[in-house]
């Protein structure tokens, strides 16, 4: 029994341990297998922890991203909001300066109302006064006082009138001349040079005056008899001065000195010699730029004379404008001109081309270039019609034809155009002087000035001595005044101001 109890303790003993083994054994295995599924379990937390982290920061960007946006359209929304209400002000400010200046305007129409009102008050009071100062006249003295005020409304009148029908013929006629005018220029073209004939020879060196001069002044004697001229023999450095009043004859000095200093013989023979050459060269020169200018012109039938008498203006000039030129012009401007208002072409182109051929005489010849002029055309059997548009183009004589008329306008034309001519500073101020004075001599005259270097003069009148009418007859006056006694180019305007002024003092 004992055995058997023993047994079953011993056995259930083996059980217990081989259970306790078997559990250790088994719970070995269960510990790798959790230990295993565990660092799996761990690895695969970790990649979905890294997976995580970077969605995470994909977010955190877009919402970043998303964040700064959103603070850039409320960034510009406020800077949209900030123009808006800048605008506004600025508005504001308009309206309120544009209120101010109103409120300023309505004070001075106010204020000129007020003013208005109180010379309508004025006048109320002196009609009133007038009309009790009229009850107490006797018929014939009211007739008188209604008489001095319906003639004097009538001059106001009239001079209105007057002013008015002078500016609408003055306006149409200046329109249509205008024209004329510039339809001739633009169809003549022709370029125009003002220039003076140089009486200036230059030098190799400062030894040449030396041998110019001479041994005792001999050269320069010998020269200046044979060419009938002056040298001067100055400080200048490197030049000498031909001075001589025949543009022709100092034309042949200056390129006979010029030919003496380029050959460098220059002794009383040799210059005797190259002088006859040079006045050959010099009338062949003047030969050929007479025909030239003739063929230039379109003119035709001159004489040989005549033409060579035309070419001497090669080497003149009038204020500063080259006189042959001038001729050309002129006979194209008058061409242009008779062929518009239906004038002889002919005459008026040949008269154009030699109404100042007196110029190339009147050196020598007295009377004026108009005349002289006239006469030499003349005698060479130029037309009678042509010889009278050349003597009278500067009113010595009567024009006899319209031609003669549009050689002095051609005439004028080509001596006003800018930069034509030009006129020393003495002979300038002498016109505004004679210009001014000229204004002075008229009764009523306060001021007078020349403005715009001559073109117009400007007088200003004492309007309790000069009423309307008697402004515009001063107006027309001087201006025949002018026409008469003065030479000058282009047009003098002349404006006479009546100003009445009306002063009181507020004490």
């Amino acid at each position: 029994m004992k055995i058997d109890i023993l047994a079953i303790i011993i056995g259930t003993a083996a059980v217990l341990v081989l259970s306790f083994i078997g559990s250790q054994v088994l719970s070995r295995m269960l510990g790798k297998s959790v230990r295993r599924k565990a660092g799996m379990i761990l690895q695969e937390s970790k990649e979905k922890g890294k997976e995580i982290e970077f969605e995470a920061k994909d977010n955190a960007i877009k919402i970043k991203q998303q964040a700064e946006g959103d603070i850039g359209r409320r960034r510009n929304d406020l800077s949209r909001e900030e123009d808006r209400l800048q605008k506004r002000r600025e508005n504001l400010d308009n309206r309120l300066e544009r209120l101010e200046q109103r409120e300023s305007q309505v004070n001075r129409r106010q204020s000129s109302v007020d003013k208005r009102s109180n010379e309508v008050e004025k006048i109320y009071e002196e009609q009133m006064q007038k009309l009790q100062e009229i009850s107490r006249m006797t018929d014939e003295e009211a007739k008188a006082v209604l008489l001095a005020e319906v003639e004097k409304e009538a001059r106001s009148d009239m001079a209105r009138i007057m002013r008015q029908i002078e500016s609408e013929a003055r306006r149409d006629g200046e329109k249509r001349a205008r024209e004329l005018i510039t339809e001739s220029i633009q169809r003549v073209a022709s370029d125009q040079v003002a220039h003076v004939t140089t009486s200036r020879v230059s030098l190799p060196n400062e030894e040449m005056k030396g041998r110019i001069v001479g041994r005792n002044g001999r050269n320069i004697r010998a020269f200046e008899q044979a060419a009938g001229v002056d040298i001067i023999v100055d400080d200048t450095p490197e030049a000498v001065t031909v001075s001589c009043f025949d543009p022709t004859r100092r034309e042949i000095a200056r390129r006979a000195l010029t030919q003496l200093v380029s050959d460098g013989r220059i002794h009383p023979a040799h210059i005797e010699k190259v002088l006859a050459n040079e006045e050959k060269e010099v009338l062949k020169v003047i030969e050929e730029a007479g025909e030239q200018a003739a063929f230039d012109a379109g003119v035709t039938g001159l004489s040989r004379d005549v033409l060579k008498m035309m070419g001497r203006l090669k080497y003149r000039t009038s204020f500063g404008q080259n006189q042959l030129t001038h001729a050309v012009e002129s006979s194209m401007i008058a061409a242009m001109i008779a062929a518009e208002v239906g004038a002889d072409i002919e005459v008026a182109k040949v008269a154009g081309f030699l109404h100042d051929i007196g110029k190339a005489m009147d050196h020598n010849t007295e009377g004026t270039h108009a005349m002289i002029g006239a006469k030499f055309c003349s005698r060479h059997r130029v037309n009678q019609a042509v010889v009278n548009a050349i003597e009278s183009h500067h009113h010595e004589t009567e024009q006899e034809s319209i031609e003669a008329v549009i050689v002095e306008a051609a005439d004028a034309i080509s001596g006003a155009r800018p930069g034509a001519r030009r006129e020393n500073l003495e002979q300038y101020i002498k016109r505004l002087r004679a210009l001014e004075e000229m204004a002075h001599s008229f009764k009523g005259v306060s001021q007078a000035y020349a403005i715009q270097a001559g073109r117009e003069i400007r007088i200003i009148v004492k309007p309790e001595e000069i009423d309307d009418l008697e402004s515009a007859r001063m107006a027309r006056d001087l201006a025949k005044n002018i026409e008469e006694t003065m030479q000058y180019p282009g047009q003098i305007k002349v404006v006479v101001i009546r100003e009445k002024r009306s002063i009181e003092f507020a004490k």
